[in-house]
């Protein structure tokens, strides 16, 4: 058994929906796999004195976790404002329009096709619906649209599915590239370093209590990652099916496919950069 303190990024033990932060409750979507882990997290964001919430990732269209994040709200004594979105794969987004219709609230999202309402969400925006900041961060890479949200009061960071609390997340390609997720993966970093943030977020997984380590960790994974499949190109392996095989191996089969979407954005990336 692997002691839980050694693992990245310190994650959370106990029940992974519930309280947070200070401003953080998360709900459990049910709708547990190999690839969203435990389930979607909807984090439910608001100030500690404010009637008013914002909820980001309402997650699948699933009618009964949509109405169980506006109870957990109105129990808390608030009314969800605003929907805001990480990125939009399903699990995170599709039922995002049936939530928006449930609460009467604007959908916001860096892709105009996820929006509900006249904004979007971009580089340099700041969230201050009832009082709470929440500070958008660019993060392409697992997706184009990728985004993460600094919630500077909590010295936390919402990742989405940037940093996950359990494993590392899928680079999409051909949506996403790894040049800009590791360019997302330093600009998390810095706001460990300048900012203060120690705590991630995650769409999906435990909250994790060492933002820095968590990070640190995903940037030397990449790097061994490609390293490894520089290595496997060099022994002949070409196609990205054959990669998987070789730098896979040890990795459960039914998560080959998701891999190979990785491995094919490695590929791009040491052929941009002249590596093979």
């Amino acid at each position: 058994m692997t002691d839980a303190a050694a693992l990245p990024g310190q994650p959370r033990g106990g029940v992974l929906s519930g309280r947070a932060t200070a401003r953080a409750v998360n709900v459990l979507a049910p709708n547990p796999s190999a690839m969203t882990l435990d389930g979607t997290n909807t984090w439910i964001v608001s100030e500690p004195d404010s009637d008013l919430a914002v909820v980001v990732d309402p997650g699948p269209l699933d009618d009964v976790h949509l109405r169980a994040v506006i109870d957990t709200a109105e129990k808390a004594g608030k009314r969800v404002a605003l929907t805001l979105l990480t990125h939009g794969h399903p699990d995170h987004a599709e039922g995002a329009a049936r939530f928006a219709e449930l609460t009467r609230t604007s959908v916001r999202a860096l892709d105009p096709a996820l929006r509900l309402g006249d904004e979007g969400l971009g580089a340099g925006d700041v969230i201050t619906t009832g009082g709470v900041e929440m500070r958008v961060v660019p993060t392409p890479g697992h997706t184009a649209d990728s985004l993460s949200f600094h919630l500077p009061a909590d010295r936390a960071v919402l990742t989405g599915d940037t940093v996950l609390g359990r494993g590392t997340t899928v680079v999409a390609h051909p949506d996403g590239r790894l040049g800009d997720y590791l360019d997302s993966l330093r600009r998390l970093r810095s706001l460990t370093v300048d900012d203060g943030v120690h705590l991630v977020l995650p769409g999906h997984g435990p909250v994790l209590e060492d933002a820095q380590g968590a990070i640190e960790f995903y940037l030397a994974h990449r790097a061994h990652r490609l390293a490894q499949v520089e290595t496997a190109v060099e022994s002949g392996q070409v196609s990205a099916s054959e990669v998987v095989a070789r730098v896979y191996a040890d990795v459960d089969r039914s998560l080959w496919p998701a891999a190979e979407l990785s491995v094919r954005a490695q590929l791009v990336y040491l052929r941009e950069h002249g590596l093979i």
